[in-house]
């Protein structure tokens, strides 16, 4: 007999990814930074082109125009995290969801994407109601 499949609602469901994506993050690295790194999740930073990415911290780029993509992610990390500090959220995907700077935040998934990434991270599957 097959795996029973669990049943959850959009908001449990972020519940349990949250919890799972901030097993890696520290007061050093957003879940921005630890999904880049482990190819995890929405990918962070490395979803976007280099193109891409400078666009949507082009208020950082402003202040130096040169500046390598690793120090762009190092400063776009460290501003990540302070947000999450100034808005009292545990994720940047919680703060983007409020405010849209860099994305959307957990808004820029479908229910299908977020079982996904659920079933990626744990090798649990879940159902979305």
């Amino acid at each position: 007999m097959g795996k029973t499949i669990e049943t959850l609602n959009r908001n449990e469901l972020i519940s349990r990814l949250r919890r799972e994506l901030m097993q890696g993050t520290d007061e050093e690295n957003s879940v921005c930074k630890v999904a880049a790194e482990r190819g995890v999740f929405c990918k962070g930073f490395t979803r976007y082109t280099d193109e891409e990415f400078r666009k949507r911290y082009d208020w950082i780029v402003a202040k130096n125009p040169v500046m390598t993509r690793e120090d762009l992610e190092r400063i776009a990390n460290d501003w990540q995290l302070g947000q999450q500090e100034v808005h009292e959220l545990p994720t940047a995907c919680d703060v983007q969801q409020k405010v849209y700077d860099t994305c959307r935040g957990w808004n820029d998934f479908t229910n299908e994407q977020l079982a996904k990434f659920y079933f990626q991270l744990t090798g649990d599957e879940i159902a979305i109601l």
